[in-house]
């Protein structure tokens, strides 16, 4: 994805252009001798040199203007959008399209940390060496001392570690004057949980931090059942007219279905998306046999579109290209 002045080359190239139709822009010549020396005095290399373009973008007198009015809210949507880019190009295992992705959702790094920095809150660095701490501290079997490494993650150990590293960010947030959540004042277990993490993926976080002291269903058995009764509760209120209502009991029957996948050990964004691949599979294959006719999908009718999609399902089949694997985990909604 590009956003903003698509890229520094883009906006160097955009401003020579206006210069040279300035007739009266004498000093159009010197700006662009300007720029070049700005783009040779760069660091060669490395993440420096992505540290040193993100500075000069930001840059209050001749920085790029869509860059210099964007804050840690408004560059949210790119940062989550670039994330799932990664995630798209590793699911087409194309390795070409995730190294560009991986430098997208870096950039994203690279630019939060500026706005960081810019407030004196932290900077670069600092994100680098809180991660990499918190790498160390989790993995004393790696990189403890030799009884440490001896002894593996022992009883308790994930425990103290949470504690450890709570103190820290409570620390940390005294330091920059961050308010504590409320929730966090009473010590909630769901406190790790992310509140803007992908509503399906929470659900399935949420259900395990619960299960982890007990509150869960002992099997599967029941948490079937309990999917029919919302299902029930929800086509009850279909009956009602209420779309609040029905709304409602569709989120239940979602936060049980996300259960169902927890305890099948299913996880319920693979299953979701490999489905969703093959949607686009099948319908594209209707698309390809209509256009070999001279067709389009307007002009053809339901039934028709039906009979292509179980052709396009029964050749899958016998190719063998609809069984689930291990790494997509059970799929089903499709049939």
């Amino acid at each position: 994805m590009r956003i903003g002045c698509q890229a520094w080359g883009g906006l160097a190239n955009a401003r020579q252009v206006a210069m040279s139709d300035d007739p009266e822009a004498d000093g159009g010549s010197k700006r662009q001798d300007q720029m070049r020396r700005a783009a040779d005095e760069l660091p060669a290399a490395g993440i420096e040199r992505l540290l040193a373009i993100m500075a000069a973008l930001r840059d209050p007198e001749t920085g790029c203007p869509w860059d210099q009015r964007q804050t840690f809210e408004t560059i949210v949507p790119y940062t989550i959008e670039e994330a799932y880019e990664v995630g798209d190009a590793i699911g087409r295992g194309d390795l070409a399209d995730l190294k560009d992705e991986l430098g997208d959702l870096l950039l994203q790094v690279v630019y939060h940390a500026r706005m960081a920095e810019e407030s004196g809150a932290f900077a670069f660095d600092d994100v680098v060496d809180a991660i990499s701490g918190k790498m160390v501290r989790r993995h004393p079997h790696v990189f403890g001392t030799p009884d440490e490494r001896a002894a593996g993650a022992a009883p308790g150990f994930w425990e103290r570690i949470k504690d450890e590293e709570k103190a820290e960010r409570s620390v940390e947030r005294a330091r920059l004057g961050v308010a504590a959540a409320k929730d966090e004042d009473v010590g909630s277990l769901l406190d790790d949980v992310a509140r803007n993490l992908p509503p399906l993926l929470q659900a399935v976080k949420l259900q395990m931090k619960a299960a982890s002291v007990g509150f869960d269903w002992p099997s599967l058995i029941p948490v079937l059942a309990k999917m029919r009764e919302e299902l029930a509760e929800m086509e009850a209120e279909l009956a009602s007219g209420h779309r609040d209502a029905v709304a409602a009991e569709f989120g239940d029957l979602l936060f049980v279905m996300a259960n169902v996948a927890r305890h099948l050990k299913v996880a319920p964004e693979e299953a979701l998306a490999a489905t969703n691949a093959k949607f686009r599979r099948r319908f594209s294959r209707i698309e390809t046999w209509l256009a070999e006719e001279g067709r389009s999908l307007e002009a053809a009718t339901l039934e028709e579109m039906d009979a292509l999609w179980d052709r396009a399902k029964a050749e899958e089949k016998a190719a063998g290209a609809d069984a689930p694997s291990a790494s997509r985990g059970l799929v089903a909604g499709i049939g």
